[in-house]
Parts: C-alpha cells; structure tokens; sequence
C-alpha cells in the first residue's frame, strides 16, 4: 500500500495549473471495526507544505458521514491547506452502531495511522493537531486530553505508534456529561433535542458467549460517561487547546466550554476560551474564527 500511496502523491504534485485543487485528495483506509472499513480523506499539499498536519473529526451528533466531507472542505480543509498543512478528514463508526468507546478507539487508531505513515505524506510525526465541531469537537479533546501511548509489541506496526496530538481547537464541544449546563445534571444519550442515545448505548462483550451486552446499571453507565468526558482526563500534559463557544448556543450549554476552561487553568494547560456575543451552534461560529484556529495551530504544533 505504501508504494502505492507514493504513487498517487507523486503523479498528483507533478503540476498545479490553475483552477485545480492545491491538495491531492485521496481516501484511505485506516483500520476495521467488526469488519467494517473505517476510511480517511487525506488532503496533501502539492507546494509549500509546512510538515505539519490537522486532523478534522468528521462528525456531528456522533454521527460521522462520509458525505459530509466535501461541503466542509472549505472551511476544514482549504484554509489549512492553503497554509501548507496536510489535513486528515476521518471518519469514525457511527451512531447509532457504534458507541463512545468504540468511536474513540477508532479515532485514537486514525492518529496511529497517520502517525506510522507520516513520512509518505511529507509529515513530521511530532506535529499533528486536531479539530473539530459539537460531537467531533468532543472526540478532538479526548484526544489531546487523553492521547494513548503505542504498544511496543504490537503486531500491528500501526498500534505501536503514540495517538498524543500537539494541539487542539475545539468548537462549541460537549466536555463533561455528568454535569451538563448545571452541577450533577446527567446527559448520557437523553438530550432534548439531537438523537444521539445510539452513541450512549454503552456494550460490554460476555467472554463466555461473545455477545454484547447492554450495560444498563445506572452507576456503571456513568463510569464509562466520566471516561467519556474530557474534563475527566485534564492533567498538565495535555495538548495546549483553543476552545470557541457561543453564548447563545442552545444545543451544547457555554457551560461545558467555562468548566472545562477553568479546569484547564487550574492545571497549568496552555488554552485559551474564546466566547462569542450572539452566536450558536452552527458553521458560522467556525468560519468567522478559522483565522484564530490557523493561528492557535501555527504557534503550537510547530
């Protein structure tokens, strides 16, 4: 697959003519879950690449759709691209299949991926950030609060590779579910207005049947929110993170973005929370602020 992969990179940068795309674009695949492909859309620059790299969890309600790729390419990928980063559009399993924890294992497994294969995309392996909006904005977190290291014996040379990223830009993200909008308050699938229970239908696998069982205990459905949650995981060492919220966002409370700012002062994080008079949960909060967004990345994973 390498060669290959070289081969579609090299044919691709040998000429930019006018009213092409500056990027070669070209989806990969990065893992399997239960036998289910698990893609990425790789944007490589054709000039002026920088080294560097900016992963967009593509993804909204947890839902991640492959479709939704080319209308953000605009605001996700050509203003990076543009700067000379290459960008990693991924997909992870969806809800309502997939839950949670299989979504991050997944997503931790598409920074592997790219990590192993950074030479081939002209990327240094050290300078990887990532972003994202609402539910993909969560995943983003999770991975610069709680990055995982490599397994040194792994099989897979993929799984031997660190998933840590050097920093994070977060849009309107959902932070702590055991205390959403107010102190105790728990959302783990039940929220009012976006149908996401299918990523909050938490599964353990029976070692005697091999079958999936619902977890239903109310207090072991909140361990594994807590897990979930990326307030849970803030520690000194985490990815310096620009966080952006809307004061009038009616989806995912400012709420989330205040604790998990002030968590990241109290811990000594590099971050920064921007809040926005008047705006919502939608693209136009992440396109008036892609400037920051470029900024944050061009100070930190360099």
């Amino acid at each position: 697959m390498k060669w290959l992969l070289m081969a579609v990179l090299l044919a691709a940068t040998a000429s930019v003519s006018a009213g092409e795309p500056a990027y070669c674009r070209v989806e990969v695949i990065y893992g399997r879950a239960f036998r289910t492909t698990l893609t990425m859309d790789t944007f490589v620059p054709k000039k002026n690449a920088n080294g560097a790299a900016i992963v967009f969890a593509v993804c909204e309600g947890w839902c991640s759709d492959h479709d939704k790729i080319t209308p953000n390419v605009p605001v996700y990928v050509e203003p990076f691209v543009a700067r000379g980063y290459a960008v990693f559009a991924v997909c992870h399993g969806s809800n309502p299949k997939f839950a949670l924890p299989e979504m991050l294992d997944q997503m931790h497994r598409s920074i592997r991926f790219i990590r192993h294969h950074a030479a081939e995309y002209g990327v240094d392996r050290g300078r990887i950030g990532v972003t994202g909006d609402s539910a993909g904005a969560h995943l983003s977190l999770m991975l610069g609060c709680a990055g995982r290291d490599g397994d040194p014996a792994g099989p897979d040379p993929v799984d031997r590779q660190s998933s840590r990223v050097r920093a994070v830009v977060s849009y309107f993200a959902p932070t702590d579910f055991l205390n959403w909008g107010v102190a105790g308050k728990v959302m783990l699938g039940d929220h009012p207005s976006i149908p996401v229970q299918g990523a909050f239908d938490f599964h353990r696998l029976d070692p005697e049947t091999q079958a999936l069982r619902l977890v239903t205990d109310p207090k072991a459905r909140e361990a594994i929110g807590r897990a979930a949650s990326p307030i849970t995981h803030v520690t000194k060492g985490n990815a310096p993170t620009l966080l952006v919220h809307g004061d009038k966002d009616d989806l995912i409370p400012l709420q989330q973005a205040e604790v998990m700012a002030a968590k990241f002062n109290a811990a000594d994080v590099l971050s920064e929370l921007i809040v926005v008079p008047g705006d919502g949960h939608d693209e136009t909060l992440v396109k008036a602020h892609g400037p920051q967004a470029l900024t944050w990345f061009d100070k930190y994973p360099a």
